[in-house]
């Protein structure tokens, strides 16, 4: 169930906020050479608004058109299209204290540093600090999601999926690690 996925695929990465689905995607997509889609950049536009849903979905259906990808991200409405032109789905289920201290680490790096993010908007210590807070976000969805995902992957229109579970930043080191020495012998 946690080997690599072959080259070529069309992967999607999921986990709970915090767990780390974006820096996983963009270091699978390097080293297997393939597009990194953030759903993330779609959703969000100027002033922390998303986007209107059917534009969301047009941004996701346009990104999709390759063969290849690795994307990331939990949006429920897009979802029928992610997860149904993948054909792998890897799913980063780590601890809550791991997910929460990760949350934290990065709303503070990214509040102090003023990192842009999607369309210009940044992390502030006064939005980490309100209701739309990711950190409160990680706190009121990490269970739900955690039970959420296992009856979803038993779902006959996601049975087509392959299935990677990692557990522990560990082991998705050492998989990540697989995926490094595999692309090498291709070379």
């Amino acid at each position: 169930m946690n080997q690599p996925p072959q080259s070529g695929q069309r992967i999607v990465v999921v986990g709970t906020s915090g767990s780390g689905k974006t820096t996983f995607a963009q270091q699978l997509a390097e080293r297997l050479q393939i597009p990194h889609v953030e759903l993330d950049a779609l959703v969000w536009e100027a002033n922390w608004t998303e986007a209107d849903p059917a534009v969301f979905r047009s941004r996701v259906e346009q990104a999709l058109q390759g063969d290849r990808w690795v994307v990331d991200g939990n949006y429920s409405r897009v979802r029928d299209l992610v997860w149904g032109r993948a054909n792998t789905l890897i799913w980063l289920d780590y601890s809550f204290p791991v997910t929460l201290y990760r949350s934290i680490k990065r709303t503070l790096y990214r509040s102090l540093t003023q990192q842009e993010l999607w369309s210009g908007n940044r992390e502030t210590i006064g939005k980490a600090l309100s209701k739309d807070s990711i950190v409160l976000w990680v706190l009121k969805t990490y269970s739900r999601r955690r039970k959420e995902y296992p009856v979803l992957l038993s779902r006959s229109e996601y049975a087509h999926l392959e299935k990677i579970r990692l557990m522990t930043p560990r082991a998705t080191s050492e998989w990540l690690s697989q995926i490094h020495q595999q692309s090498e012998t291709c070379l």
